[in-house]
């Protein structure tokens, strides 16, 4: 990309082919046209392209000095309540799963416990929450096989997490990142939406853009990665009307359509 940026940048200065009684009015104009045109392509082009490996480590040092230690908003004290939690939180917000899990986890937060509640009893306790009887048979699943299988714990194989029933790829991955310290990074909703708007990692789906985050977040920042991300798309960078004027990686983003009062305008 700065081959690119420093080829058209030069083609202003050059001499304008043309016959050698060319007017020198015309001549000017022409080559003011051309400068023009050479300005505004490499601008759109830097906007459509990744980061550089500069670029991402100055992105991710200002998301740690903002927040040095960030990690989920959903509230657990136990690898399991972490699961049970991150079950819940598809398609609904961490604020209505925490709601929930405040009522459910002073009662029932083993395997054993939800088990002895039965479906109908934990539907009791989680019905404020969207696809609560999916969820519900889910749950009751999956601490059946915890502990027929895996002694009442939660595996820390992501093979044994996608095992269990509702457990996927991106709620594996938080499991093992947040409650096992894993490098891994789970790709919701807003992390898609961070690494395709700011080049930090762009692909055309979920898998595609984690694959991409794996091979460019450098190791230092990789634990924290998936957090830090997470709560930028959730709160500066989001979906609709991204704040752009407040965001600290304004100047490294690659995002054409800033709001308004943002470095790039």
């Amino acid at each position: 990309m700065s081959k690119v940026v420093r080829k058209r940048a030069s083609g202003p200065g050059a001499a304008v082919p043309g016959p050698a009684a060319r007017p020198a009015a015309a001549n000017k104009a022409g080559t003011a046209a051309k400068a023009r045109k050479a300005a505004a392509k490499p601008r759109i082009r830097a906007r459509a392209g990744r980061l550089a490996p500069a670029e991402v480590r100055e992105l991710f040092s200002r998301l740690r000095e903002l927040n040095p230690h960030p990690t989920t908003e959903l509230e657990y004290s136990t690898p399991f309540e972490l699961l049970v939690a991150v079950a819940l939180s598809a398609q609904a917000t961490d604020v209505g799963v925490n709601k929930a899990t405040r009522r459910l986890f002073p009662v029932a937060n083993t395997p054993q416990a939800i088990l002895a509640l039965g479906e109908d009893g934990l539907k009791r306790y989680i019905n404020t929450i969207g696809l609560y009887n999916a969820k519900a048979a889910n749950i009751i699943a999956t601490c059946r096989i915890l502990l027929e299988r895996h002694g009442g714990e939660v595996p820390r194989q992501r093979e044994a997490l996608e095992a269990l029933p509702g457990v996927g790829r991106k709620t594996a991955n938080v499991v093992l990142n947040t409650a096992f310290g894993e490098p891994t990074i789970a790709v919701d909703t807003h992390i898609f939406r961070v690494s395709n708007r700011t080049g930090l990692a762009p692909g055309k789906d979920v898998r595609a853009v984690e694959d991409a985050l794996l091979r460019t977040v450098p190791a230092e920042f990789m634990q924290d990665a998936h957090h830090w991300l997470i709560l930028h798309g959730r709160y500066v960078c989001k979906a609709r009307k991204p704040d752009c004027p407040r965001c600290v990686i304004r100047d490294l983003c690659r995002f054409p359509d800033k709001t308004p009062g943002s470095a790039e305008g």
